[in-house]
């Protein structure tokens, strides 16, 4: 996530890691997602987007769901 220039913060994998054992959702880049908004307390697609853009694991997730922009997420997130 870029603000003024810098990153605000990174996907903590080890958290998200913890994170998912608690979930009885199967599908990894939902599970993402809900971490994401848990644990960054981030609610805002277009942030949302851009943390996923910045990180290489997160990337090919969006890449294999076709998300190229923010507003596909939004739409990908109001269909699950």
């Amino acid at each position: 996530m870029l603000y003024k220039g810098k990153k605000l913060a990174d996907i903590n994998w080890n958290e998200y890691k913890e994170y998912k054992k608690y979930t009885s959702k199967n599908d990894n880049f939902v599970i993402l997602l809900d971490f994401i908004k848990s644990y960054y307390n981030m609610n805002n697609t277009f942030d949302v987007f851009d943390m996923l853009h910045e990180d290489e694991t997160a990337q090919m997730m969006l890449e294999k769901r076709n998300i190229t922009d923010a507003e596909k997420l939004e739409s990908y997130i109001n269909k699950l």
